[in-house]
């Protein structure tokens, strides 16, 4: 039950496009949802799954999504560049991952299908054009965002706009985030007919994991080695 309502969440996510603001060149982003059970008895009965960890350099993405339940544990490594992904197998095989052999040798896949991780979709929020604006606010005690609200017959939801001119190459929502002339951070949702109330953030950060900065330096002195032979010969 817990991983259908899993799915749901995922479910709001959608993929970034262009546009004429400033793309970020280097960094991560993780994707955190709280779920919390039975909502209307209190908040003790819930769950935090850090559904990625995205790690992008250029135009290159390593994404690793840890295990729902110990989130130590990588369940799963992909490649992705731009709307394409492999697999990249177990940490122990994605070390040796060559971005160039892998478009070359392998059938690339569609991002917009891939079902585990972030999920890219190109398809709106559900009520958008129904949606009504809230009176801006200030969370984690310094930090100010524009706030939608939408009203379905079925969930609630709050969606907080924080103001930046920086894109990354994954969003939660890119038509609000053009909108709203920021970054759609973070969803709060309730669903009435579950008693489900569930946030899910996005969470920007300029270092990148280990695992993936090991394999986009591999990567680049393999890049390197090729671009200079004679100097590499020395």
């Amino acid at each position: 039950m817990k991983n259908y309502f899993l799915i749901v969440i995922l479910s709001l996510f959608v993929s970034c496009n262009k546009n004429t603001r400033i793309r970020s060149e280097k960094g991560g982003i993780d994707v955190v949802t709280n779920i919390y059970y039975n909502a209307s008895k209190g908040l003790d009965d819930h769950q935090q799954i850090v559904i990625s960890k995205i790690n992008y350099w250029d135009r290159n993405i390593i994404e690793l999504v840890p295990n729902i339940n110990i989130p130590e544990i990588i369940d799963s490594i992909f490649y992705i560049r731009d709307s394409i992904y492999f697999n990249a197998g177990s940490r122990t095989q994605a070390k040796t991952l060559i971005f160039k052999e892998r478009e070359v040798h392998e059938m690339p896949k569609n991002l917009y299908q891939k079902k585990h991780g972030a999920i890219w979709v190109n398809i709106p929020i559900y009520g958008y054009d129904k949606r009504k604006n809230l009176t801006d606010t200030i969370l984690y005690g310094k930090k100010q965002f524009k706030r939608f609200q939408v009203f379905t017959p079925e969930n609630y939801s709050i969606f907080y706009i924080t103001k930046t001119d920086t894109i990354l190459p994954y969003s939660l929502n890119p038509i609000a985030d053009q909108d709203y002339g920021g970054r759609l951070e973070r969803i709060d949702s309730y669903d009435k007919k579950r008693d489900l109330f569930t946030t899910v953030v996005l969470l920007p950060r300029k270092h990148l994991d280990k695992e993936a900065e090991e394999i986009f330096e591999y990567n680049y002195a393999i890049d390197h080695m090729y671009l200079n032979p004679r100097q590499n010969e020395k």
